[in-house]
């Protein structure tokens, strides 16, 4: 028997996932959680079925693989599963120049967040465009829109999924399936490496916003049909002021900023 009114969520035990998959419970759609934190995963599976009452399925998948996107479909085939709500979520960050990477660090972004969020959108895709609806919200971010020394993979990661984002919701307009990018900017997760970026205090001063409060304005931006959403009026400050920052400007602080760390 197939499994109908599913929402796909990637990276779905923390975060902007996890309380994405708490707005669509509430609204009593079915669940596929993906994550590669198989205990959170199990924890969750019970909690939502139990509080809910729907389905939830859960998937241990390390997204960073080659095969990954193949392996999520398969899943879903064999459970017959219809995807109505597809959510790609699953990101880390690091900070570092470019030369200075760990290739290994690298290559798991660029795998997880542009290899296998566009084949999840491929595959899971097709079956939206036969049935003539769906939505998919791609998670980008600020980053997208500015480049800057330090994030290189990171931003230009985003910057993709962003593009891709536009790309596909021109395409799939046309067969009824809504897309949209949702472009948070910093969110008190664990993204960030609680060593290098103090999210208690960027909270406390309002530079932070919670993973409900972006997940929420993602949620309503998705079934509003917004082709871009950027959650926040601070961010979208923020957004504006870098896009309109000359690169002279952000290489002058960069060279202060190396010079303070090489004291260091």
């Amino acid at each position: 028997m197939t499994t109908t009114n599913v929402a796909l969520i990637t990276g779905s035990t923390s975060g902007i996932g996890l309380e994405c998959a708490k707005i669509l419970a509430q609204k009593k759609y079915n669940l596929l959680l993906i994550s590669n934190e198989p205990n959170k995963l199990d924890e969750l599976q019970i909690e939502f079925s139990s509080i809910y009452g729907i389905k939830v399925f859960a998937l241990y998948q390390d997204l960073s693989t080659l095969d990954a996107a193949q392996s999520v479909y398969q899943y879903v085939l064999q459970n017959k599963l219809e995807v109505e709500i597809l959510i790609n979520n699953a990101g880390f960050f690091f900070f570092g120049e470019v030369v200075q990477a760990s290739p290994e660090k690298a290559s798991k972004m660029i795998l997880l967040h542009i290899h296998t969020t566009s084949l999840l959108c491929l595959y899971i895709g097709r079956h939206m465009k036969e049935r003539g609806r769906g939505y998919i919200m791609n998670v980008s971010s600020i980053s997208a829109f500015k480049d800057f020394p330090g994030i290189a993979f990171y931003a230009s990661s985003k910057k993709f999924i962003k593009g891709f984002t536009r790309s596909l919701r021109t395409e799939m307009k046309y067969y009824g399936v809504k897309v949209t990018a949702l472009c948070p900017g910093a969110t008190a997760t664990n993204l960030y490496d609680p060593n290098v970026i103090d999210v208690k205090k960027g909270m406390r001063y309002g530079i932070m916003m919670t993973a409900a409060e972006v997940a929420d304005a993602g949620i309503r931006g998705l079934f509003s049909n917004r082709a871009v959403i950027i959650p926040g009026l601070l961010t979208k400050i923020m957004t504006f002021l870098s896009i309109i920052t000359p690169y002279w400007i952000i290489y002058l602080a960069r060279k202060r900023w190396k010079s303070l760390f090489d004291q260091t």
